[in-house]
This record gives C-alpha cells, sequence and structure tokens, in this order.
C-alpha cells in the first residue's frame, strides 16, 4: 500500500528535513546536503526512499539530478486524510464544549 510508503519514508526526521526543503523548490543533492551533516551516499539513499515512496521525483539535467515534491504523492496524502476529515468537526465541538464547561 503506498500510504504505508509515504508514511515510512516521512518517518525518519532527516528525511522530512529533505522534503520540507524541497518543498523550497527544485534543486540537486548537494545543494540539498547544504546546511545538513549528511554525507552524499547517506543522501542518495534517503532521495531514494523518498522517490519510491512518490514524493519526490527526479530530473536528469545534464549530469546533475534535481530533485522536486511530486504532487501527486502530496495527493495520496490528502485522499487518505480526507478519510479522518470528517472526525474533525465533531471533535472540534466536543472541545469547545469542554473549554466552555472549564470556564464556568
Amino acid at each position: 500500500m503506498i500510504e504505508d510508503d509515504i508514511f515510512r519514508a516521512l518517518a525518519d526526521p532527516t528525511r522530512r528535513a529533505i522534503f520540507e526543503k524541497l518543498a523550497e523548490g527544485s534543486m540537486n543533492a548537494s545543494t540539498l546536503r547544504e546546511g545538513m551533516d549528511i554525507s552524499q551516499p547517506a543522501m542518495s539513499q534517503h532521495l531514494s526512499v523518498l522517490t519510491n515512496a512518490q514524493l519526490v521525483r527526479a530530473q536528469r539535467q545534464g549530469r546533475f539530478v534535481n530533485y522536486a515534491v511530486n504532487p501527486e504523492g502530496l495527493a495520496l496524502i490528502a485522499q487518505w486524510l480526507t478519510k479522518y476529515r470528517a472526525y474533525w468537526p465533531a471533535r472540534i465541538e466536543d472541545l469547545k464544549i469542554l473549554l466552555k464547561d472549564m470556564d464556568q
């Protein structure tokens, strides 16, 4: 199930940081490593996991490979969250009632 791959990929804090950097725009692995204490092989491994989870896509440009957030992967996350969105209004209403009772 692809959702399992997505959440497994994002469970790692380094991969989340890489994904967040890519949300700012497309970049190559060397640029992604700037400011991170990570080796090139480790970066390649993390990018491979993100790519296999369909969260990131790679595009070769000359001798470099640029990575970018894959909108289709984000759509899968949004679809998964939609299943649980129905619970939020009732939970928020319950919280409002609880807070009102606590104020009295």
